[in-house]
């Protein structure tokens, strides 16, 4: 027993000791992204995140508890979700040591939907849009290519932040990259299967699968708009539209009501399958919701 002890305590000894202190501290706004900095960092981070799951991002407040966590991180990474259009210039106010980054640097962002009745699709090209006062798409961890460039963005920032473990994140990283990009060629593959047949559509109620939908020729149909459910005159003209365009599924997310997805699933016939872009395992969102368009899109 003794020697047992001894052994254990030998080789114990000889494992790399993380004391609270030694972690790289980050804190994130979403899951998915917590998903990405825990692939970089391994056991070198500790990831806190101020939208626990099922929340809102559009409402949530962070709680107490939250709040002290944040006062020990060293990061915080920002992706343009609306939480962030409140809170994280009081973080920046409340807390002199931490640094905020916006790891959408360096993309091409697309507007949110912007319409306010059905019949703007008809040309389907309500994605390109623009208005003056238009809200930047926050999405873009749901593109492979726009999440690789994120994950780089947050790569650069942990190893200026702790150079000692550089070499170890940028290995982590380098992994993690190669393994969205065998993804993203495996979606190519999958969907460049219909491109001779034009774009295919799905509808969603809340429109997060923007970069998605651009990324492999498809087109996204938004029941909610600009942040509203439609009115029932708006709604009988999605009913319309779902029935031109042939649709049997509308997606809907944990996060988000779905009352107006299911009195459109109801008059047409479709039914509602649920998708949650703010998962933590990114890989099996994406494969799934790629699964999803692709039997499901018409």
């Amino acid at each position: 027993m003794h020697l047992f002890i001894f052994i254990l305590v030998l080789l114990m000894g000889c494992l790399p000791q993380f004391s609270w202190a030694s972690f790289l501290k980050v804190a994130v706004s979403i899951l998915p992204q917590k998903y990405f900095v825990e692939r970089i960092g391994g056991d070198r981070v500790a990831v806190e995140v101020m939208i626990p799951p099922g929340a809102n991002p559009a409402v949530y407040d962070p709680k107490p508890d939250q709040l002290r966590r944040l006062s020990e991180c060293q990061l915080y990474f920002a992706v343009r979700v609306p939480f962030e259009g409140v809170w994280v210039q009081k973080f920046r106010s409340m807390y002199s040591s931490l640094e905020v980054l916006d790891v959408t640097e360096g993309m091409e962002l697309i507007n949110m939907a912007a319409h306010t009745h059905a019949d703007a699709y008809e040309s389907h090209a309500h994605e390109h849009h623009h208005h003056e006062a238009a809200l930047k798409d926050p999405h873009v961890w749901l593109s492979p290519p726009y999440a690789a460039l994120m994950a780089k963005n947050m790569l650069n920032a942990m190893m200026r932040k702790d150079p000692e473990n550089a070499s170890y994140y940028k290995a982590n990283y380098e992994r993690l990259s190669s393994e969205i990009a065998a993804l993203d060629l495996e979606l190519q593959k999958r969907f460049s299967r219909h491109a001779k047949s034009g774009p295919r559509k799905f509808m969603v109620f809340h429109p997060a699968w923007g970069y998605f939908a651009k990324t492999y020729g498809l087109i996204q149909l938004p029941v909610e708009l600009e942040g509203k459910e439609p009115k029932p005159a708006q709604l009988e003209k999605f009913i319309q539209l779902a029935q031109k365009e042939g649709l049997k599924v509308i997606f809907v997310q944990p996060q988000f009501s779905k009352r107006s997805a299911e009195v459109i699933a109801e008059a047409i016939g479709a039914r509602l399958v649920t998708l949650d872009p703010l998962a933590y395992d990114w890989f099996k969102t994406i494969r799934e919701a790629s699964q999803a368009f692709d039997e499901n899109a018409s």
